[in-house]
């Protein structure tokens, strides 16, 4: 997992830079609705409303807009945005690396046209539902920042039903668990005074395609930008393993 968490790394690191693109502020606003409409319009009493709340307000959406995205969802707005789907896109970059791509969308013909281009342009395949997500299994992940003592965090983890840890960097760790368990162990890891910096959901690749070529590496990431660059798209997630100073300098 150590490749995919380094390049999960990068793109946090890339987020306030990203966070200045309309797309990213769109991507966010739809997250909001969805999790508005699949549970109750209320934060308190909705888990995933209140992460997506506190993701937006991290990339400086204006509380209005916020507002404006949870009236949305609730159905007390109006628009056209209470048709967003969310559907998910699967295929295959440069290399053979499987690639999971996750859309929110009100119009599943363009998303898919969008898609098909951006993967025929940068060496890859969009394939059918199905020829890739067998590979992944999607956990809940807690990112812990700060200085920490290991120990303590991993007796914090276990105490949270954490299935495990892994440090990413000297002061910043990833605790996966259950989907279900995502809540917990958030609360738990905070209760035990660690930084929670992000919460989310991410499918894990059980195998991993590594990528030595430089000419192969430069267009995957290519392919991963561009998929991340679309309005619909929400998350991209690939199983592919690069050495840090190939990954360094392609990013």
């Amino acid at each position: 997992m150590a490749g995919h968490s380094k390049w999960a790394n990068i793109k946090r690191q890339k987020a306030v830079v990203d966070a200045k693109r309309g797309n990213v502020f769109t991507q966010l606003s739809r997250a909001i609705i969805v999790a508005a409409r699949n549970g109750v319009p209320d934060p308190a009493g909705n888990f995933q409303l209140r992460t997506a709340i506190d993701k937006a307000k991290a990339a400086g959406i204006p509380n209005d807009n916020i507002e404006r995205a949870i009236a949305k969802g609730a159905g007390t707005f109006g628009g056209d945005n209470s048709s967003l789907e969310e559907i998910r896109y699967e295929g295959y970059g440069p290399g053979g690396v499987a690639i999971l791509i996750e859309a929110l969308t009100d119009n599943r013909n363009r998303t898919a046209a969008d898609l098909r281009v951006s993967f025929s342009k940068n060496g890859g395949n969009l394939g059918e539902t199905g020829c890739v997500s067998w590979m992944f299994a999607q956990k809940g992940v807690c990112i812990v920042e700060g200085r920490f003592n290991e120990e303590q965090l991993l007796e914090a983890s276990l105490e949270g039903d954490a299935e495990s840890y892994e440090m990413i960097a000297e002061d910043m760790a990833e605790v996966l668990t259950e989907v279900g368990n995502l809540e917990k162990l958030s609360q738990t890891l905070k209760t035990k005074g660690f930084k929670v910096t992000d919460i989310e959901l991410r499918w894990i690749p059980g195998n991993q395609v590594e990528v030595t070529d430089p000419d192969q590496a430069k267009s995957l990431l290519k392919l991963i930008d561009t998929l991340e660059g679309l309005d619909d798209v929400q998350n991209v997630t690939a199983n592919f393993e690069m050495a840090e100073n190939l990954m360094a300098a392609m990013a």
